[in-house]
């Protein structure tokens, strides 16, 4: 995109306070727009993303003022919202020219990068907070041991934003390009030879790729929200069947790793009540797992029952055993497997965890000769 701006926007003002500008449009960090003439004012109102590939071909937004006013024809724009639901500002994005932005990693990535602006903001405001509280006056009422927590503590949140940061950098710079790199060879082979006898083994790499991708937005996006919002967020439900969700990742699976032989056991007689989009991507986590680590020669086995006032998921591979000192960090972030080859965040089994344990539930590993077992029980009421 050739312009894209961060603005703090009120219902009067649009301020912009962090700028790049590569067609010239010429805002400079604190100038401003009138409010009433820009998308953001709607995007403020309403809380959600508004996005548009192509102002021309665009139903809502075809015959709207802005875009004729500021020569743009695509457009992103995301709000910033802080923890207590109040929305800050926008971050936004211009282009003259058509631009496919509805794809789901871009507008997922667009929207994880106004949660961290959010959380940075809020950071700043805590330490300044802090530090105030640092003042003369405070000092009164604390002991020096107890400000140097206070200042530690501020620290540490400092850090882990840090980390975060550059993780979230390192997906899009590594991670989600990889993948993105193999679908574009790919379809650029389907499309000079559509006939080629390749192409199911196109195909299946592509889909490899998009599920590689989403994936990694679902974890990063997950980690975000549940390091610097106060925890993972379920919303749960009994009403809907859990067996069918089981049954699509399992699907999935297959479809993109026709290689793998998967044995299934499912028998989920009773409501579970639970996030069931949480629960696909958990299993989904755990699956994924077994398929990078396990021997492709020999097949995984998942199971799925009700029991007992329980619902119990397990995902069985063979191959090496998981050591004692990877068995310690296995459901810490940014922990990938031993060996070198393996690809991605080293989030999968953390957010699966932590999607075990916001449902009320307990995730467990063991692994014994050369079988491995990931196994996920939650009480059906969580």
């Amino acid at each position: 995109m050739g312009f894209v701006a961060v603005a703090r926007v009120t219902s009067d003002r649009w301020v912009c306070c962090a700028v790049r500008d590569d067609i010239n449009f010429g805002l400079k960090e604190g100038g401003e727009l009138r409010v009433k003439t820009t998308i953001c004012s709607e995007v403020r109102e309403r809380g959600k993303a508004v996005v548009i590939c192509d102002v021309e071909t665009d139903r809502m937004f075809r015959d709207h003022p802005t875009p004729k006013l500021y020569g743009f024809r695509s457009y992103i724009s995301a709000p910033i919202t802080l923890s207590d639901g109040t929305i800050w500002g926008t971050l936004c994005a211009i282009d003259p020219a058509p631009r496919e932005l509805d794809r789901p990693e871009i507008v997922s990535t667009f929207q994880l990068f106004g949660e961290l602006i959010a959380a940075q903001l809020e950071l700043h405001q805590r330490f300044a907070l802090s530090q105030a509280s640092l003042g003369l006056s405070e000092k009164r009422r604390f002991s020096t041991e107890e400000r140097l927590k206070i200042t530690q503590a501020d620290l540490l949140d400092e850090r882990r934003t840090a980390e975060l940061r550059e993780q979230f950098i390192g997906v899009l710079g590594h991670d989600l390009r990889n993948p993105l790199a193999s679908i574009d060879a790919g379809m650029r082979v389907l499309l000079r030879s559509q006939d080629s006898a390749r192409a199911p083994e196109i195909i299946s790499m592509i889909q490899k790729s998009v599920m590689r991708m989403a994936g990694l937005v679902d974890n990063i996006m997950d980690f975000a929200r549940g390091r610097l919002g106060g925890g993972l967020t379920i919303k749960p439900d009994a009403r809907q069947p859990l067996a069918p969700v089981i049954e699509q990742v399992i699907s999935e699976i297959r479809l993109a790793w026709p290689d793998h032989e998967i044995e299934t056991r499912i028998n989920i007689a009773e409501p579970v009540k639970c996030d069931r989009s949480k629960i696909g991507q958990l299993f989904s986590n755990l699956l994924g797992n077994a398929i990078s680590y396990g021997d492709k020669d020999k097949p995984i086995q998942v199971s799925a029952t009700t029991s007992e006032g329980s619902f119990v998921l397990a995902v069985t591979n063979h191959g090496p055993p998981i050591s004692d000192k990877a068995m310690q960090n296995l459901f810490k972030p940014y922990m990938r497997g031993e060996r070198p080859s393996q690809h991605g965040l080293g989030l999968g089994l953390y957010i699966a965890s932590e999607i075990a344990r916001a449902h009320g539930g307990t995730l467990q590993a063991t692994s014994t000769g050369d079988r491995a077992t990931f196994e996920f029980k939650m009480p059906l009421q969580a």
